[in-house]
């Protein structure tokens, strides 16, 4: 009969959304439980609470140099059904609609912000700096699909491809500038290498020089006392040598004289 009461049932990765008579003119949420309705004067959708997962392509789209690229991003969400406010907008955005066709909606408002950021960065910035592309692509997101009850738990730059050989003429000029940067760190390391060696060399011919040169004023020292020695020594050596002379004179001097007095005496006695 059209009054009669049925259990409807759901489970944890789904929420129920009752509608019709003796709801207060709003729907009633029920995440993971069951419900007491009228099916003739009530009506449940189901929504799904699963996270879903979207790879989202965005082929040959030109960024802002006018270079055509491909891009490959991967994003996950789900619909909040913690918010009562978010499970609203969702079952009017999907109540009734297959998972498929909100994966496609999800799918198609992602590609779409995807796209429109590759059009307003280069390159490089893509390329290089794919994490402040991931975060401007999900910021935008999150504010649209909120407006559907859906939730970005995620979303990351998997792949950045393009057909006319602009990435490769970007990582060969990196390569160059790598050999660029290693040859000159190398020159460089050579030539402090070499200013090392010169101030060693120095510092070494500095220290030989003060070496010599004390070893120079020290032989000139000793030379200097060993004359001065030499010369108090021979001075010395002559006085003695004069001394003995003039000794040796005064004797034979003595012996004469007393000779002489000798002879004298004898001369006496002979006279006598």
């Amino acid at each position: 009969m059209c009054f009669d009461i049925g259990i409807v049932v759901c489970g944890p990765n789904e929420a129920l959304v009752i509608s019709g008579m003796f709801q207060g003119g709003k729907p009633t949420f029920i995440n993971g439980g069951r419900a007491i309705v009228c099916p003739c004067i009530q009506t449940v959708q189901r929504i799904p609470l699963n996270t879903m997962t979207l790879e989202v392509h965005s082929p040959r789209v030109y960024t802002s140099q006018g270079v055509p690229i491909s891009v490959v991003g991967t994003a996950q969400v789900k619909i909040n059904g913690s918010s009562e406010e978010m499970l609203g907008y969702a079952a009017e955005q999907f109540g009734g609609k297959p998972v498929d066709q909100i994966l496609n909606i999800c799918l198609e408002t992602m590609e779409g912000h995807q796209r429109a950021i590759m059009g307003n960065m280069s390159v490089e910035e893509i390329y290089r700096d794919r994490k402040t592309f991931s975060k401007k692509v999900f910021e935008v997101a999150s504010v649209d699909l909120h407006n559907m009850g859906i939730a970005v738990i995620s979303y990351t730059l998997k792949d950045v491809r393009d057909e006319v050989g602009y990435l490769a003429s970007l990582g060969q000029a990196r390569t160059a500038q790598v050999k660029r940067d290693a040859l000159i760190g190398e020159a460089e390391a050579k030539k402090e290498s070499t200013i090392a060696e010169a101030l060693a060399e120095e510092q070494r011919m500095e220290s030989k020089l003060v070496n010599d040169t004390e070893i120079a004023r020290s032989k000139r020292d000793f030379e200097l006392k060993k004359a001065i020695y030499d010369t108090e020594v021979n001075t010395a050596k002559a006085e003695a040598e004069m001394a003995y002379s003039l000794q040796a004179a005064k004797v034979q001097a003595k012996i004469k004289e007393e000779e002489m007095q000798v002879k004298v005496v004898e001369r006496m006695q002979n006279i006598a």
